[in-house]
């Protein structure tokens, strides 16, 4: 049964991305910023509904008083990566449009990447890595003060459920860069879909928002630790069945190490 519902949502996603990147690419000659933003996130609410409904995939969210208020409030969003259903499911969540930090070869995928390429992302040529964080800060820097906040994924790449990947700095020397404070988000997405696997099964997500992190006075890495050290915490509090074979740390000590108290 859970593979046929998986044949079934990935149909589903197919039929409507279609007509819907066609859409996004010619209403795009006229309408821009976030006009069009949120005319992408209505297929990715039609993604994660057929998810809901078709997959038995349910989401659960908490830590939304965490959230920066304010049309131009900034914020650099870290999130923990799992699989797709994160890409997809953040934008639906948040009240601002959100800018995703990819690769450059996401915008030839046809239809979806068409699409993507007509809305204000920061797409980087990882061929010129000289230049490529120069890119992210300019870039960022405009569409933070446009009241859009940037999402990133410091691991870099899905991982495996229970693993923890290598937590790169480029998300909080760009908050440093900015100025805007870090939001770090933890999400147990594979517990429901896992990375590369076609065949999903129904379940929970949850997503669990901390609290804002400034990035004023901080060292990059210094700061990356302690993003790191909460969402892994968090994710061991969330899905403690998958870390099973590790000993999780108790919640005030975690707490302590996150916040450097």
């Amino acid at each position: 049964m859970a593979f046929l519902r998986s044949v079934i949502h990935m149909l589903w996603m197919l039929v409507t991305v279609i007509p819907w990147g066609i859409i996004m690419v010619v209403a795009s000659v006229r309408v821009r910023g976030k006009a069009l933003w949120w005319m992408a996130v209505r297929w990715l609410g039609w993604a994660i509904g057929g998810a809901r409904t078709i997959l038995g995939i349910q989401t659960k969210v908490i830590g939304w008083e965490n959230l920066p208020t304010g049309d131009t409030a900034p914020a650099i969003l870290l999130v923990k990566h799992q699989s797709t259903f994160e890409t997809f499911l953040m934008p639906t969540l948040m009240p601002h449009p959100l800018a995703y930090v990819f690769k450059k070869e996401l915008l030839y995928v046809p239809f979806f990447g068409w699409a993507m390429g007509r809305l204000d992302m920061i797409h980087i040529d990882r061929r010129q890595r000289a230049q490529a964080f120069n890119k992210v800060a300019a870039q960022g820097q405009k569409l933070l003060d446009q009241g859009i906040w940037i999402i990133m994924f410091p691991e870099g790449t899905r991982i495996k459920r229970g693993e923890k990947g290598v937590y790169k700095s480029g998300g909080t020397r760009l908050a440093i860069a900015t100025g805007a404070p870090v939001i770090p988000v933890a999400v147990t997405s594979a517990k429901c879909w896992p990375r590369r696997a076609f065949v999903k099964t129904p379940g929970v997500v949850e997503v669990s928002i901390g609290k804002p992190i400034p990035s004023a006075g901080r060292q990059p890495d210094e700061m990356m630790r302690e993003v790191e050290a909460w969402i892994e915490a968090e994710m061991h509090r969330l899905d403690p069945e998958a870390y099973g074979h590790l000993q999780p740390k108790s919640d005030t000590a975690a707490d302590s190490e996150a916040y450097g108290a």
